[in-house]
């Protein structure tokens, strides 16, 4: 008979207590690294700033009008770095926060969890800058060839940083689907079967995430999440077929 899972003896504070931990750890993780990527912060911007740079006109560059601002974007230049190289270690302390859930057999899953977690998070925050943003920053240029661009660095970075961040967190979603799936949440049939929603959500999320109103660049976002929600029906089923392979193991 395998043992009760950790979680079953955890009051509600002492669940509180660990997520506030682990919360805890993972800002800690994050200010260290804001802090070294503090010196580097102007590369940094300057890597962010290539996907509309290469689009403006000849002579035009980013503009601020606050005298505070420069400051303000390094400061954020600098914490969205940090959230991407963190990521491996706060996704561990994920890993830590919800494997009292889990049976012994399970808790194995820490380096899969940890290595997905962050893989689908860069690839989603590279999908967004290499693709995505570049798409958007050339269609909205275009769109207003006929004025003359004032573009200041703080609504700029703004934007850049709802489609990569929001893109990014996007990719989480098979992840999301795995740990649903092994907690007895979701399942593959529920998934097929809801499709059709998942497939209106992808568009909803994707026109929030993407202030342009064509299509084009909609369906640029709405289609990974869509793939990624076909993707996640194959890992749930493996998620719910591999628990009951686990469930005859001896603990």
């Amino acid at each position: 008979m395998r043992r009760r899972r950790q979680d079953d003896d955890l009051s509600v504070l002492e669940h509180l207590e660990e997520l506030r931990q682990r919360v805890f750890y993972s800002l800690i993780a994050i200010i260290v690294i804001f802090v070294v990527n503090w010196f580097f912060a102007r590369d940094l911007f300057k890597i962010i700033a290539r996907p509309i740079v290469k689009y403006l006109p000849p002579g035009h560059r980013l503009a601020f009008t606050s005298l505070t601002t420069p400051f303000m974007v390094y400061l954020k230049v600098a914490f969205l770095a940090a959230l991407f190289f963190a990521s491996p270690f706060v996704a561990y302390q994920a890993w830590k926060f919800i494997s009292p859930a889990l049976y012994p057999h399970e808790k194995r899953y820490v380096v899969p969890f940890v290595l997905f977690t962050s893989l689908f998070f860069l690839l989603g925050g590279a999908f967004g800058y290499f693709v995505v943003f570049p798409f958007t920053c050339r269609f909205f240029l275009q769109l207003g060839s006929d004025f003359t661009p004032i573009i200041t660095i703080d609504k700029y970075f703004n934007l850049a940083i709802e489609i990569i961040l929001g893109i990014a967190i996007i990719f989480e979603l098979p992840v999301v689907i795995f740990i649903l799936s092994k907690l007895g949440i979701l399942s593959p049939r529920f998934m097929i079967k809801n499709f059709k929603y998942a497939v209106l959500f992808a568009f909803v999320a994707a026109g929030v995430i993407t202030p342009t109103p064509d299509a084009i660049t909609q369906t640029i976002v709405a289609g990974p999440f869509i793939l990624l929600y076909l993707v996640g029906i194959l890992v749930s089923w493996l998620a719910r077929s591999r628990g009951k392979v686990d469930s005859r193991e001896p603990s």
